[in-house]
């Protein structure tokens, strides 16, 4: 399915995942080098446009996953982890003509990204993860607790207050504005549903690929320490973790420009392109 109108730079298109209608942004270029980008949850597919302009000489597609963004809701609460890892197999398949992709994922989109290398290897030839790790604890239940619709965007901020939530700009990328006020994109009432599906140990998906890999941990994160980050390294053949000090699990934002080093580093020092 090919509607598309212009945004912030991208051309916006729809596709089928199954029974839901999914959307990607993508950010244009002729090169045959493509870099898939994956959000976190309650995100959307404008979390890394900080690094589009930079990154010469890759097509750039970022994708709205289920539940997240303008793609749909799943109407089942289908957010299993076999579901949105077909979702990203989909998309490279019937829309990027099946050729191998890096994969750059933050959080949830992390976790979508090394399992995909683990499931359909054919599709990726490389990985970055975000801070998130393999042995993975997740609760979402204060989205249960969220508004729909709120009159202020201070309103929407005092009401993640109030559901006891501390890290308030990670959430901020989901916000929209429309007729009804402010907002989440997000699927509220499936967003615990996603996070109780994310949580497990996937130490066997890690482990299973064999394609470059790179973890970018920040040491003040709450979703993964370095205890474990150095594990997964340690224990997987060409894999380097790069440890950001001072940053928090949203490296992408806390420190931009280190970010984009690490991985222009790494994209520019693997053959394979």
């Amino acid at each position: 399915m090919m509607t598309s109108h212009e945004e912030l730079g991208a051309q916006r298109n729809y596709f089928q995942s199954g029974p839901l209608t999914l959307s990607y942004l993508d950010y244009g270029g002729d090169s045959r080098s493509i870099l898939l980008l994956l959000h976190g949850t309650m995100n959307d597919a404008r979390t890394y446009e900080g690094l589009i302009a930079p990154l010469e000489g890759w097509r750039i597609i970022s994708l709205d996953q289920r539940g997240h963004g303008w793609s749909d809701h799943a109407p089942d609460q289908d957010y299993s982890r076999d579901s949105y890892v077909e979702d990203v197999a989909n998309l490279i398949r019937n829309e990027l003509g099946g050729q191998p992709v890096t994969i750059l994922g933050h959080s949830l989109g992390g976790i979508n990204a090394y399992q995909c290398a683990a499931h359909y290897p054919d599709l990726v030839q490389a990985v970055i993860v975000e801070d998130i790790g393999v042995e993975i604890t997740v609760d979402m239940s204060f989205t249960e607790q969220l508004p729909e619709r709120v009159a202020s965007l201070q309103d929407l901020r005092d009401a993640l207050r109030r559901a006891g939530v501390h890290a308030i700009g990670y959430f901020s990328e989901s916000v929209v504005h429309d007729d009804n006020g402010w907002g989440f994109r997000a699927d509220l009432k499936g967003m615990n549903v996603s996070a109780q599906q994310v949580t497990g140990v996937w130490w066997d998906d890690w482990l299973s690929s064999t394609c470059p890999m790179l973890l970018i941990h920040g040491r003040q994160s709450f979703v993964l320490d370095l205890s474990q980050a150095a594990r997964m390294v340690a224990r997987r053949p060409q894999t380097q973790l790069a440890v950001f000090n001072d940053c928090g699990h949203s490296v992408h934002t806390d420190d931009p420009a280190g970010f984009f080093q690490v991985i222009k580093s790494f994209l520019d020092e693997w053959p394979s392109r």
